[in-house]
């Protein structure tokens, strides 16, 4: 099949069910996996040149609405009379389900089955450690720092934050995403600071910024963790190895060892 994706999720979980030798095209955040990279990009997942969607003559074209303003490249699809498949998991459980529907579409319905069962079988290895910790600490996520964004209840980071023993800071939000002020973190008091800033690489995310907000001694003895964007900020099958590693650095006593990025990419 000629496939086309146009966020990085959908590229994610193609390589995941190895499909990347059929990606003809990709959006320009796509950067996993490497091979991708070669691929012709196709303009922010944004803005999205459909009519090179177009002349690429893709069999199957994943779309995604998991950013608000990706329902421009859905209006444009229908306009040139583009047939395609919206992904837009909000939830572990979503990929898993995902996982099952691309393979599906592209004729690996056993390797999906098989793929979504062995995710959801380390879910429920994590639910029961998760529930024997009785002292789940608290983790404040930031996602941006200026002005600050953290996720609430319904995003998936408060559920790898569970599975991992712990819990979002932000978990009485009954939001996705949660722009606060750093007073309100102070007035929280989290165990542990999570940075993840999407779309800003690892090496990139500097510490000294939180460092440098008022009343900051009032958190200096937490630990900060600067996180991969790409395993916690992205709706893809990489979140479970986002979990595997979090739940590593907090508890390293009762959660299996992390084993790297492709853990669960078939060998």
């Amino acid at each position: 099949m000629r496939i086309v994706s146009l966020c990085p999720s959908n590229t994610e979980l193609c390589a995941y069910l190895g499909l990347t030798d059929q990606l003809v095209g990709v959006d320009d955040f796509s950067d996993w996996p490497e091979q991708i990279t070669r691929l012709p990009q196709l303009g922010p997942d944004l803005s999205i040149d459909l009519e090179r969607v177009k002349e690429l003559e893709p069999d199957l074209i994943l779309a995604s609405l998991s950013v608000p303003g990706m329902e421009k490249n859905i209006e444009g699809l229908d306009k040139l009379g583009l047939s395609y498949t919206i992904l837009n998991p909000n939830s572990l459980e979503d990929i898993c389900n995902d996982i099952v529907t691309l393979g599906e579409l592209t004729n690996k319905a056993r390797e999906a089955a098989s793929l979504s069962n062995r995710f959801r079988d380390v879910m429920q290895q994590y639910k029961e450690i998760s529930e024997q910790i009785p002292d789940k600490p608290e983790i404040y996520w930031e996602w941006w720092p200026k002005p600050i964004f953290t996720p609430g209840k319904t995003n998936w980071l408060t559920e790898i934050s569970e599975l991992a023993g712990a819990k979002n800071l932000f978990r009485d939000v009954e939001l996705a995403s949660v722009q606060t002020d750093w007073a309100d973190v102070i007035d929280r008091k989290p165990d542990h600071i999570c940075l993840a800033w999407v779309g800003v690489r690892q090496n990139k995310v500097n510490p000294a910024v939180v460092k440098k907000r008022p009343d900051w001694e009032q958190l200096q003895d937490r630990p900060i963790h600067v996180l991969e964007e790409w395993l916690y900020c992205r709706p893809s099958p990489r979140l479970l190895t986002g979990l595997v590693k979090l739940a590593a650095i907090l508890h390293p006593e009762r959660y299996p060892a992390f084993e790297g990025e492709d853990m669960f990419l078939e060998k």
